[in-house]
């Protein structure tokens, strides 16, 4: 059993992110890079404070750290909960708002 578990709208930002990557790259490329987000998921699992906080984006108690050009949302609680995979230049901002 992993140490995390991954939000619903999470879920749904790595499809977007896959299908995005499979259309755009390849699927071969959409694949790895899915495969390497769960790994980063596991680490911060592991060693949970990777990253930092954001507090010009939200007010959420949840920590931002970087994969790529994605932004991996998380809170750090038992299991770990992974918010959002958000590219960098979406409105990050306004997403989690929605969210919270």
């Amino acid at each position: 059993m992993s140490g995390y578990i991954v939000s619903p709208k999470a879920q749904e930002d790595l499809f977007q992110i896959w299908t995005y990557l499979a259309r755009e790259a390849s699927i071969a490329t959409a694949d790895r890079v899915e495969s390497e987000l769960y790994d980063r998921f596991e680490s911060l699992a592991r060693m949970h404070g990777q990253g930092h906080p954001r507090s010009d984006l939200t007010n959420l108690p949840v920590l931002f750290f970087r994969a790529y050009q994605f932004m991996i949302v998380y809170r750090v609680r038992m299991p770990l909960e992974i918010v959002a995979v958000l590219h960098g230049k979406r409105d990050v901002k306004e997403i989690l708002r929605q969210r919270s």
